[in-house]
């Protein structure tokens, strides 16, 4: 393990009535680094977040976080470390504010640091305007932004992003990009999930390829776009 590594998982399997989700997925995630997974539909990539976010509990294998193990620690614990998490169908509370949403993680802080730090999020995220609307009046690309503001509410150093690309214009994908590199700047980890192979090849430090719940590469962008295991299973 390299004193870089902010996450690292090691052989980790996961089965499901006796299906194999993920097979020995090892993979490593620097400090600082913008780092994507990417793979088909059923490739085990949702599952291999939800191990790392304490959501599931692998049947095998070690799950690390600044170099300390949290195999089978529970969510509130991995978030608890530094862990932040936005999610592919949005899980904001559509009865409340964008601030109240925000408001309401914010475990440990006092009613007003809470509140000081949600301005300073819409404001980095540039989203105040919609401070006062109701979840459930987001469009769709709102919810992403204010998903990733409440994730950040408790001042992660890594954040594990699940498709936070997907169905939004390039031009608000762009932003969400820009967005992530400044936070990066300020020493923010992200490992994320996406289809979106434009910001992936992009974008990535490196990239990770799962196939049938199988690593199937890792490296630089165009390498990975390149191997003839990823063309025959991805591309």
């Amino acid at each position: 393990m390299n004193a870089d590594d902010i996450l690292v998982t090691e052989k980790v399997s996961k089965r499901f009535d006796g299906r194999i989700a993920l097979n020995e997925a090892s993979l490593a995630v620097k400090r600082g680094s913008i780092t994507g997974v990417i793979g088909p539909n059923g490739s085990g990539k949702s599952t291999l977040f939800n191990i790392i976010a304490g959501t599931l509990t692998p049947n095998s294998g070690r799950v690390y976080i600044e170099g300390q193990e949290v195999t089978g620690s529970s969510a509130a614990d991995i978030c608890r470390r530094g862990v932040g998490r936005t999610f592919q169908i949005s899980r904001l509370f559509a009865e409340m504010t964008v601030m109240e949403n925000l408001v309401a993680v914010a475990h440990g802080m006092d009613d007003r640091a809470a509140v000081k730090r949600a301005r300073e999020l819409l404001e980095f995220l540039e989203i105040t305007a919609i401070a006062d609307k109701w979840g459930s009046e987001l469009s769709y690309g709102q919810r992403k932004l204010v998903e990733m503001a409440r994730a950040l509410m408790l001042k992660p150093s890594i954040m594990l992003l699940d498709e936070p690309f997907a169905g939004i214009n390039p031009r608000l994908q762009n932003r969400i990009v820009e967005h992530l590199k400044a936070l990066c700047a300020r020493g923010l980890t992200v490992f994320f999930i996406d289809h979106e192979m434009r910001i992936v090849l992009q974008e990535c430090d490196l990239v990770y390829v799962l196939a049938e719940g199988n690593v199937i590469a890792s490296g630089a962008p165009e390498s990975v776009r390149n191997d003839p295991k990823v063309l025959d299973a991805y591309f």
